[in-house]
């Protein structure tokens, strides 16, 4: 067959309906007598179906109706269609009650621990449905462009796109942290030294933070070898604190790992100084005021969470390290 014109769509929804009752019963009459149609009119909506994809989903040389591969692979796909679909209905009826039906938030391994359970309680309150996906910043950005989610808290990868609003959460140092028996032996310590008196373990060049970290090593022209690398700040963390290396990290990615803090030390990165700043990246105006809500909720969190840490074991870092800032 000849496929129908590129520019239209490959079918309807009713389209699909029809096509799966003819699959679930086996013929064009008992569908249409499922569907209250004509014979005819089933037959016909199978016909201009099979005419806009260029293909045949149905073998008619058997009885029952059998499928061909092409209209097996409709099948598939098309009870997933509709059943989300059929969803939709409810879920703006749902908006009359002034809940939102669906929030869908990627949330940046370094925040997971801190914010998880203080935000799944604001969210129970505010939509009908919530799912709150913890991972790395690079899938989450391409999620929230893709529409599969509806905010990011992480490191801000989308700054060249328009139609998104921003809220501030943090903005921190990356520091070192080491075992203190290794911190005693460089009171003043150099990377260079650091990097041959033990291994550096890093944060993978599949995350934001690593990618970072390796730019940084490269305009200080530093070649330090790939030893052991992680996703995840615990993964960093709890290799220091296993005597594995030393890690150029953040506050926060340690304050995530929850390792014991008993036998390591925190110092400031040695020579230039390299931050890393966390956003609440929506889409703008899609939600009303939830992402400014959202942001401030992370933001007095983060304060009530952070701030004993800071003042207990790294009092030193000063106004490197914010949290909440006037809106960019």
């Amino acid at each position: 067959m000849e496929a129908g014109p590129t520019n239209r769509l490959p079918f309807d929804l009713r389209a699909l309906e029809i096509f799966l009752s003819v699959c679930d019963t086996g013929a064009m009459a008992a569908a249409a007598r499922l569907l209250d149609m004509t014979q005819p009119a089933v037959s016909q909506s199978i016909a201009d179906l099979e005419a806009r994809n260029g293909v045949l989903l149905f073998d008619r040389t058997v009885r029952p109706l059998g499928l061909t591969p092409a209209g097996w692979l409709l099948r598939q796909r098309a009870s997933a269609l509709l059943a989300e679909a059929l969803q939709i209905g409810p879920m703006l009826r749902e908006t009359r009650k002034g809940r939102l039906p669906l929030v869908r938030i990627g949330l940046v391994d370094s925040l997971a621990r801190s914010l998880t359970s203080e935000l799944a309680a604001f969210l129970m309150n505010c939509a009908e449905q919530n799912a709150i996906l913890s991972g790395l910043t690079a899938s989450h950005a391409s999620a929230l462009i893709a529409r599969q989610l509806d905010m990011i808290l992480g490191v801000d990868e989308l700054v060249d796109i328009d139609g998104l609003e921003r809220w501030p959460l943090l903005g921190e140092p990356y520091v070192i942290l080491w075992q203190k028996k290794l911190a005693s032996a460089f009171p003043e310590p150099q990377l260079t030294e650091l990097a041959t008196a033990a291994p550096l373990i890093r944060f993978s060049a599949r995350s934001k933070t690593g990618n970072e970290i390796d730019a940084h090593l490269r305009r200080l022209r530093l070649d330090i070898p790939r030893r052991l690398e992680f996703d995840t700040p615990y993964g960093v963390a709890a290799a220091v604190a296993s005597g594995l290396g030393w890690a150029i990290t953040t506050m926060l990615c340690v304050i995530e790992a929850g390792v014991p803090l008993d036998e390591l030390a925190i110092a400031p990165l040695p020579g230039p100084r390299l931050r890393r700043h966390l956003t609440l990246v929506a889409r703008q105006t899609e939600l009303g005021p939830l992402p400014r809500q959202v942001a401030t909720l992370a933001v007095d969190t983060l304060k009530k969470k952070c701030q004993p840490f800071i003042a207990a074991r790294c009092s030193w870092v000063g106004d490197q390290f914010s949290i909440g800032e006037e809106r960019r």
